[in-house]
């Protein structure tokens, strides 16, 4: 097999919901509606289409409202609707409906639920395109309101074709607001039509939104390493796969990597029959293919018709499916496995299917790994797109993937792979059947594991180099022009395999390397409204003396703020010149900063913790001029840890005019946000007595420390064994101006806990210390505070990293600090 090291060469990308600007931060759509506006509403069953008809025609929009059950249906009802005048805009709400329990649906059933969401919109789409450009569209599900990405999976998963043909008509209809909004599977009938006219109004830069918990999410990508070899699919000889789309060339070298790593048991299923092993036409092949080019030209010509070149390439299209699926049986068998060819298999087809698991079920009982590959795609634009192109596209892989699980019922299933594409996670031109099946079957595949508990694992690949569909005609050169790496066979083909074998992988998966035009932003400021955020920020009481100006908020790029600071005007600054006249921006500054950053698009989240802090080089202000700090935080929802912020504080300095610019990072955390404050904990304290020892007083300290008046926040302290206890200073000093700034931490009392400990590797003969990192960070709002506070320090190791609590009189307490780590002062 391929080392498994070579998956992991690119960033193991995965879909994350990220907080996105409420919608009152937003700029305007674009989309008006009013009286001169006529707009069609595709009802749903739950009573949310009568609500938002009733807020249309408030504001004097006329409203046509169509129920179809399907492409003809949807294509006769827009004709008729179009006799009436244009169409300016669509709701698409079918998909907010439950739909039945996909495993007590049969075919036909299941076939019923997507004519109805997405096969409609489909038709409704490519009749009004037809008309001229584009109306606007806003569909509606209820996949939970993060668009499935969370611990418990897509609630609606249907809903998921419906997202992804949205997001193909996207790429299509650059001009025209197009947006997929996710409500959570309790949202009420009056508030999802509050949002959709909302969404319809506000925010040009984003498609894929969701509401849950009064947050408002995107969906982004975030790099998830996968690093545990241990806990996943166990491969060897008596593994048993199913895996269909055998005879494709990208399957056949999964199948190979997969065959080498195990030497299992192999059920290959495909369309194409079983391969002949003495294929003349496979030999020349692998051999000669100019030869068999040339033996297929003459085969044609014998018929007496002319030689078409497409006729030609479809014939050797054929032989290369056959010569795929020979190497892939003749690579399980190398490695010692056993490999059964299930040939001639409609994935459209109930029977046939359902018959290849029965011989799974006869022989083994149980499909250890099953692997959906099998797709197709005929790239078209909607306008010019068959329903007949589409249900074939689309039924291939949706069709395909309800009989596999139907026909695997009763039986154990270990783990589920479905081959996708970076279509479904991002839509593409001319594909919207095959973006449609592709964010389906994702999460369909995310909503069984949830409901089963087995390994799923979605792979969003992009097009692959020198094998596979993707390398014929032009597309390695509109790949090129849009910036979009081609993937690397060495690099995907154990991609699988890694997904499948180490204990932290699964779930969705970008595999891909740049992804160019598909992660481009559709508005330069991520649709955020710079001129709206001063009210908003009054209006919450949000801290903002580390917030200047947010400049975006872009999906893959986060909130971006710039900060200007003025060392003659912040005592915060003059008074930490850690070098001759050089102030430091103070660690516990930069950790306010980010506290300040995390809930700018959450004013009624509660910071629980900050975590992971990294001081990665200083902030300087040489010769005391102001600098300008640059923010990038990006808040998303980490199933388990509710929301974390990922945050670098970062500058960019340009020395001379012929010089590049010089960007640099700073700080770094994680800042975990949730609806609840933590519970303030209570410990035993006494305050400090003759027991103790003789205290160090302020003056002692601060011969020693660099520390100005402000931050001279040791009074005294008890230097014993391993501990530290610090009385804080009552001088009333002001660190920040205005004095009374609200702050969203504790930054004297964190700095307390820090020069404490840098206090006891002073008193320890060693040098004094600089803050380098914080393993966690919990800041506790002062309620009920009673007197003069302490901060108790434990070194940890032998002085290695610290822990500290700052806590008041009744031991209640303020800050808790846990690994804070340091580096040497600069002598």
């Amino acid at each position: 097999p391929i080392p498994l090291e070579q998956a992991d060469v690119l960033p193991r990308r995965v879909p994350v919901p990220v907080l996105r600007p409420p919608l009152d931060l937003c700029r305007p759509s674009g989309v008006v509606l009013d009286g001169t506006r006529r707009v069609l509403i595709a009802e749903d069953r739950g009573g949310v289409a009568d609500a938002l008809a009733t807020r249309l025609a408030e504001r004097g929009t006329a409203v046509v409202r169509v129920s179809a059950s399907g492409s003809e249906d949807a294509t006769a009802q827009v004709n008729a609707v179009l006799a009436g005048g244009p169409i300016h805009g669509v709701f698409w709400l079918p998909a907010l409906d439950v739909e039945p329990d996909p495993e007590a649906l049969d075919l036909a059933g299941w076939r019923a639920v997507h004519a109805v969401r997405t096969k409609a919109l489909y038709a409704t789409l490519k009749r009004l395109v037809t008309e001229g450009p584009g109306p606007f569209l806003v569909s509606a599900t209820r996949l939970g309101g993060v668009h499935g990405y969370d611990a418990t999976g897509p609630y609606a998963p249907a809903g998921a074709a419906v997202v992804g043909c949205t997001k193909a008509y996207a790429r299509e209809q650059a001009e025209a607001l197009v947006k997929a909004v996710d409500v959570a599977a309790s949202a009420a009938p009056a508030a999802v039509a509050d949002l959709l006219v909302a969404e319809a109004l506000s925010d040009p830069a984003i498609v894929e939104v969701g509401h849950r918990d009064g947050l408002r999410f995107g969906i982004s990508l975030d790099v998830r390493p996968s690093i545990e070899p241990a806990g996943g699919v166990a491969l060897g000889s008596e593994t048993v796969f199913v895996i269909t789309g055998a005879a494709g060339g990208v399957t056949s070298a999964v199948v190979a990597d997969l065959a080498a790593a195990s030497g299992g048991i192999f059920h290959l299923v495909d369309l194409a029959p079983a391969p002949r092993r003495d294929s003349r036409e496979v030999h020349l092949f692998r051999t000669d293919r100019e030869t068999l080019k040339r033996e297929i030209v003459d085969a044609l010509k014998a018929t007496g018709d002319r030689p078409k070149p497409r006729d030609v390439d479809r014939r050797l299209m054929a032989v290369e499916r056959e010569e795929a699926a020979l190497s892939a049986v003749e690579a399980v068998e190398a490695a010692g496995g056993r490999a059964t060819w299930h040939g001639n298999v409609d994935l459209r087809d109930a029977a046939a299917v359902g018959g290849v698991l029965d011989a799974v079920r006869q022989a083994h009982g149980r499909v250890d790994v099953m692997v959906h590959a099998a797709g197709l795609e005929v790239s078209r634009r909607l306008e010019d797109k068959d329903p007949a192109e589409f249900d074939l596209v689309f039924d291939v892989k949706v069709d395909g993937f309800h009989n596999l699980i139907a026909g695997a019922r009763d039986m154990p299933v270990g783990a589920l792979v479905v081959f996708s594409s970076v279509a479904g996670r991002f839509g593409n031109q001319g594909q919207t059947d095959y973006s449609a099946a592709n964010d389906l079957l994702a999460k369909e595949t995310l909503a069984l594991a949830a409901r089963k508990g087995l390994r799923g694992a979605v792979l969003d690949w992009t097009a692959w180099d020198r094998i596979g569909m993707a390398t014929r005609g032009s597309i390695p050169t509109i790949m090129k022009a849009a910036g979009i790496d081609m993937l690397q066979p060495e690099v995907g083909v154990p991609t699988v395999r890694r997904e499948l074998v180490r204990g932290d992988a699964g779930g969705e998966v970008v595999v891909g390397g740049a992804l160019g035009a598909l992660m481009t932003e559709r508005d330069t400021t991520g649709g955020l409204d710079p001129g709206a955020l001063a009210a908003w920020l009054e209006r919450h009481g949000l801290p903002r003396l580390m917030i200047g100006t947010i400049r975006a908020a872009r999906l893959y790029g986060g909130i971006e703020v710039e900060t200007r600071l003025d060392p003659t005007e912040q005592p915060f600054l003059f008074d930490h010149k850690v070098e001759k006249d050089v102030p430091w921006l103070p660690g516990v500054m930069g950790i306010e900063s980010f506290a300040e950053a995390a809930r700018l698009f959450a004013p009624h989240l509660h910071v629980v913790s900050i975590r992971d802090v990294h001081f990665e080089s200083p902030f300087k202000f040489h010769r005391n001029r102001p600098r300008t700090l640059l923010l990038d935080i990006t808040p998303a929802l980490v199933p388990g840890n509710g929301i974390v912020a990922r945050a670098v504080l970062r500058s960019v300095t340009q020395a001379r005019a012929d010089l590049p610019p010089r960007e640099q990072v700073h700080f770094s955390a994680e800042v975990h946000l949730d609806h609840e404050a933590p519970p303030v904990p209570h410990v035993d304290f006494t305050r400090p007595n003759g027991k103790h020892g003789r205290a160090v007083g302020k003056n002692y300290v601060y011969e020693h420390f660099f520390h100005g008046p402000s931050y001279q926040v040791l009074d005294k302290a008890w230097v014993r064994g391993d501990r530290v206890i610090g009385a804080m200073s009552q001088a009333d000093v002001p660190h920040t101006a205005p004095a009374d700034t609200p702050l969203a931490t504790a930054p004297l009392a964190l700095e307390l806990c820090f020069q404490a400990a840098s206090l006891w590797q002073i008193r320890s003969g060693r040098p004094m210390g600089l803050p380098r990192g914080v393993e966690k960070v919990v800041i506790h709002p002062p309620n009920g505070a009673t007197g003069p506070v302490h901060a108790v320090v434990t070194a940890r190791d032998g002085g290695s990293a610290f822990d500290g609590l700052v806590v008041d009189p009744e031991g209640r307490v303020l800050v808790e600090v846990e690994g804070y780590r340091t580096v040497e002062v600069p002598s």
